[in-house]
């Protein structure tokens, strides 16, 4: 009986010892998914998440979609997400900054291309975003997680749908 009693101390003790080592330690984590990425003529590429999106002012703009209905979409301003990652816009974006262009591509591997002076309010009153909500509610699984948008333009061939990447290239 005296045995029992130690061997049932004994691993209610070694259950404590464990629980405190496992509180001293810090949780791991898995990493929040990298949603899109920031890359090219850069001076600091980005790896952006739904959270670190989430930290940027975010816009809300009215657009038809291709069904002519009217859409709310939620998002930031791409040129915002150019400025974090070292893009020269504003007066800065002059001369041989001029041949700098974005690619934005899909998961799919369909692409879009912008000029820069067409994401900076320096040259164009347009506003082109990367959106995550669409009438107040996630993108469905087949636009998102992120979408670009581009609402004044009569066609939505450059509405990027699951964009995770956007590089900037220079023209040659």
């Amino acid at each position: 009986m005296k045995s029992r009693v130690l061997g049932r101390m004994f691993l209610l003790t070694l259950a404590l010892q464990s629980a405190i080592v496992a509180a001293g330690q810090p949780s791991i984590q898995k990493p929040a998914p990298v949603l899109l990425t920031v890359s090219g003529e850069v001076s600091q590429p980005l790896k952006l998440t739904a959270d670190d999106l989430a930290k940027f002012p975010h816009r809300t703009v009215n657009a038809r979609d291709h069904n002519s209905k009217d859409t709310t979409f939620e998002g930031v301003e791409v040129g915002e997400i150019l400025k974090l990652a070292g893009v020269k816009s504003g007066e800065a974006l002059r001369g041989k900054e001029l041949a700098l262009f974005l690619v934005a591509e899909a998961a799919d591997g369909y692409r879009a291309v912008f000029a820069l002076a067409e994401l900076d309010h320096a040259f164009s009153d347009q506003v082109i975003i990367v959106a995550d909500r669409r009438d107040g509610k996630p993108l469905p699984e087949k636009e998102g997680p992120l979408r670009l948008v581009v609402p004044d333009e009569k066609r939505e061939a450059r509405w990027v749908r699951q964009v995770t990447s956007l590089t900037i290239r220079r023209a040659q």
